[in-house]
């Protein structure tokens, strides 16, 4: 009897669980859930965060996960042919848009899109909006004020690429003196070969665009990869570590080195700050964000590297549920009574959105402060860049140059950066 008795309390037991478990399922699916593939490494752990915020007040499941650095493209591939494929990911312009836009949802009758400041942060395929910004970002080079000034210079005092090869030079010349370097490491490894082959790239392109006119081409001619040379030579020649070590250097050594006090100069964008400023680390006041002279142009009025590469798109194939879920999060990220005060605290974004917050960060006020003097920010004109394979080429031929600075390996980094942008176009047909 006592046998009988626990089998039927067993089976009670499992029946229970069952139901429970079948509505938890069944209670998801009709809320929808949130899979956000991100891009942004360096802010990974604020993402989760946000969305935690956003579960414990909607009930609403969102998962994020980010992929490493430079590997986006391939992760993104892999997971969108899975049953639990990302809801929410991003391409980073037009291009990206072309290999991506038969998986992306129409937002234009959402109600997030409506929240969005202007068209020109949207991405459409006729009238469907496939893709929309949700940050602007800057970049340039970030500068420890206090050891520039112990070097016995200051901020104002550089105002061209003479200015700063002036220098940088000098404080490698007293680098044992002074205790510090000129540059952080340029590290070419993946997790930080980007600033260099994607953000430092940016720099070339703007100006021959700018000098011919146009915001794309299928065949770039390279008029200023003179200049190219010169800045990525300042780098790596007045930096922490010698020019053969930096194919080992990664994202991380290179940040660190900077908040160690082991430079003066650093490379990075306005989505750094989080990282930079804090308990134990810079004050808003020791830190500030300079313009990357090349040597070309008016660099009198040259403001900061700013724009975006940062689109988010809704995956069309996901379940109705989801979809809307996604928007869901999504509107509620960049709304006045959502997340958009910790989209700007805590992630130092400047989001197109009518419920922007203003943000704390040193670096936007910088972007802000060059552009209310007069100062024109320098477009991200990257996103026109043919294709992930051009770009890896091109950091192999650079990390190649930086150990062997010979007239011939700089002809290979040309060919990368020319030939290969004309015979990239070609492949995607254009």
């Amino acid at each position: 009897m006592k046998k009988r008795l626990l089998s039927l309390a067993l089976v009670s037991v499992l029946a229970l669980s069952s139901i429970v478990g079948c509505s938890g399922k069944k209670e998801k699916e009709e809320k929808g859930s949130v899979y956000y593939l991100s891009f942004k490494p360096e802010q990974d752990e604020q993402w989760k965060a946000l969305a935690k915020a956003y579960e414990e007040k909607t009930g609403v499941e969102v998962t994020v996960v980010t992929a490493a650095s430079g590997t986006y493209e391939t992760t993104l591939a892999s997971e969108i042919q899975k049953d639990e494929a990302p809801t929410l990911f991003q391409v980073n312009g037009p291009v990206g848009l072309a290999t991506w836009k038969d998986y992306c949802y129409d937002m234009s009758g959402s109600d997030f899109y409506k929240e969005l400041t202007s068209d020109a942060y949207a991405l459409k395929d006729g009238n469907a909006v496939l893709g929309v910004a949700y940050v602007i970002e800057s970049y340039g080079i970030i500068t420890n004020k206090k050891l520039l000034e112990t070097a016995g210079y200051k901020v104002e005092d550089i105002t061209s690429f003479a200015k700063l090869k002036e220098v940088a030079e000098d404080i490698t010349a007293r680098s044992s003196e002074l205790g510090f370097s000129a540059f952080s490491s340029a590290g070419m490894d993946s997790s930080s070969d980007w600033r260099f082959k994607t953000h430092l790239a940016n720099l070339p392109i703007y100006f021959e665009y700018q000098a011919d006119g146009i915001g794309t081409t299928t065949a770039i001619k390279g008029t200023y990869l003179d200049n190219y040379r010169q800045i990525y030579d300042l780098y790596i020649n007045n930096s922490t570590c010698a020019p053969n070590e930096l194919a080992a250097k990664t994202g991380d050594d290179s940040r660190n080195e900077f908040l160690q006090g082991k430079a003066v100069f650093f490379q990075n964008g306005s989505w750094e700050y989080g990282n930079l400023v804090g308990e134990g680390k810079f004050a808003d006041g020791d830190i500030t964000m300079l313009p990357i002279y090349v040597g070309a142009g008016d660099e009198a009025k040259q403001g900061l590297c700013t724009g975006t590469e940062n689109y988010w798109c809704v995956n069309k194939d996901a379940s109705k549920e989801d979809i809307e879920a996604t928007l869901d999060f999504m509107k509620w990220c960049v709304s006045a009574d959502g997340g958009a005060r910790d989209m700007a605290e805590k992630l130092g974004f400047v989001i197109p959105f009518k419920g922007a917050s203003e943000t704390a960060n040193v670096f936007v006020k910088q972007d802000m402060e060059n552009t209310a003097a007069g100062k024109t920010p320098v477009s991200w004109n990257f996103p026109t860049m043919p294709s992930e394979a051009w770009k890896n080429a091109l950091g192999t031929a650079l990390t190649a140059y930086a150990a062997d600075q010979t007239d011939a390996n700089w002809e290979a980094v040309v060919k990368a950066f020319v030939d290969g942008w004309k015979s990239e176009y070609e492949l995607l047909g254009k």
